[in-house]
């Protein structure tokens, strides 16, 4: 399996939630509240595919570096980590066997919830 636990970006989750950076909301949220193609292009436009990969708890090495298929499971919207996305994201990553990116996100909703 090719996808892998993006460290920076979590690392980039952790501090943002540390920050007070979340966006408290509920399941069936992040359809609604997930950047649109457009917001990302404009994103990557102005800050680099590698603060875009930062958004994203999922890697894949066997896609090209810098493209969108390189990177999965998002969790925000470019300022703040989304509760909704994280629920979201964890629940998928168990349901592909990605082990590490689904404990990653229990994780952070652990550390999201205790706040």
């Amino acid at each position: 399996m090719a996808t892998r636990l993006n460290r920076k970006a979590l690392d980039n989750a952790r501090a943002l939630v540390k920050k007070g950076k979340v966006e408290r909301d509920i399941r069936d949220d992040w359809s609604e509240h997930a950047p649109s193609t457009d917001e990302e292009n404009s994103f990557i436009d102005k800050q680099g595919f590698e603060e875009f990969s930062k958004w994203h708890l999922g890697i894949d090495r066997e896609q090209s570096d810098g493209t969108k298929g390189s990177v999965s499971f998002p969790f925000g919207d470019f300022k703040k980590v989304h509760r909704c996305a994280i629920i979201s994201l964890e629940s998928r990553a168990a349901q592909y066997d990605h082990e590490d990116i689904a404990k990653a996100a229990k994780d952070l909703l652990e550390q999201i919830d205790g706040d």
